[in-house]
């Protein structure tokens, strides 16, 4: 397979999505309004990481557009819970691309504490070629669910799948905290 050809389209996605999320955030700040965009990142998988999942799922190499939602991810990470759902909306209401599954893991958490909302679209790029639709994934999550996330996630890498059961016990037990700490916030910023 030709890795470099392959990643343009999901590369062209994943900047133009964060040049575009980011403009909602300065259209908020320019009106004098609070955004509930705190910050945008991006990425697209590795090599690596897409190789590992053709062997772990037995993967045809030929439907990996179709069968990877999230070769382009883009995150949204905002303050406030409700902000989350805030940016749903946002996303819901745009018409640059198409909705096709959404996935709430903030109101149902996984067995492991984890929480974010995931939206897959399908991306229309516009290639010298014509017009290529791409699948990517867009999580949307607080910047506290992050934090827990970005940490589970190391831990999880450096033991492999297998994490000690005491881990994964303290890990979802945090999870639950943060998402406490969370709510908390939220009450505090509604009182005022």
């Amino acid at each position: 397979m030709d890795w470099d050809r392959f990643f343009v389209p999901y590369q062209q996605t994943v900047t133009e999505l964060k040049i575009k999320l980011r403009g909602l955030r300065d259209q908020f700040e320019k009106d004098g309004k609070n955004s509930p965009i705190e910050f945008v990142t991006g990425r697209v998988k590795t090599q690596e990481s897409i190789e590992e999942k053709i062997v772990r799922r037995h993967l045809d190499e030929a439907r990996l557009s179709l069968d990877l939602q999230d070769i382009a991810g883009v995150r949204i990470m905002t303050k406030y819970v409700e902000d989350v759902y805030t940016v749903v909306e946002l996303l819901r209401s745009r018409t640059d691309f198409q909705i096709l599954e959404e996935r709430d893991y903030v109101t149902n958490a996984k067995p492991s504490g984890y929480r974010s909302y995931h939206i897959v679209i399908e991306y229309p790029v516009q290639m010298y070629s014509g017009e290529r639709k791409v699948l990517a994934e867009i999580q949307v999550r607080t910047i506290a669910m992050n934090v827990w996330a970005t940490i589970e996630h190391d831990l999880r890498y450096k033991h492999g799948d297998n994490l000690p059961a005491p881990m994964v016990e303290q890990l979802t037990i945090l999870a639950d905290d943060n998402f406490e700490w969370d709510q908390r916030v939220s009450e505090i910023r509604a009182s005022e």
